[in-house]
């Protein structure tokens, strides 16, 4: 016997292959982006290029570095008003450059290549083993290994846990 809407049969086995494609991976984890960073989760923010400037930084010995520390919306308006701890919702992102010397002109120190992107999250949910922070680190886009990872929290709480875990100051 031939079915009178074939396209119901058809689309009946369509729909029934989805659901049980589905069903077989309901109870499996979350897989973690490639892009997050191992530990906490923390990605590289959309559109942190444009925030505000929180300070600049220059780091000596080993790093020798040119950094920024860039703030959203939530952590200027939190460095503004002196609030601490900070707020939920907060995120920084400093970047860094390896400093160079300006070519005919030795006593200018200029960006050479970059070397790392760095990013503080606020929630205290979710985070509430390293003070309420998750941190990201990256090199060209791509999170450093999960040992690299692991140091972040313990140097700022050996070095800033009185400024809720925070190194950098705001320079209006």
């Amino acid at each position: 016997m031939k079915p009178i809407y074939p396209w119901l049969c058809a689309g009946t086995m369509v729909l029934s292959l989805a659901l049980a494609t589905t069903a077989s991976h309901a109870g499996d984890p979350p897989t973690a982006s490639p892009n997050a960073s191992p530990i906490f989760g923390v990605t590289i923010p959309d559109g942190y290029r444009q925030w505000q400037l929180v300070a600049p930084a220059l780091e000596g010995t080993p790093f020798n570095e040119l950094r920024a520390v860039l703030g959203n919306d939530t952590a200027i308006g939190a460095y503004r008003d002196s609030r601490l701890p900070y707020p939920d919702g907060t995120v920084l992102v400093k970047l860094a450059w390896k400093r160079e010397f300006l070519p005919g002109f030795d006593q200018a120190l200029v960006p050479g290549p970059a070397t790392t992107v760095q990013v503080m999250v606020k929630d205290s949910k979710k985070y509430p083993a390293t003070g309420g922070w998750g941190f990201g680190k990256f090199i060209e886009g791509k999170p450093v290994d999960e040992a690299e990872h692991r140091t972040c929290f313990t140097c700022h709480e050996a070095h800033v846990k009185n400024h809720d875990y925070v190194f950098t100051r705001f320079a209006p």
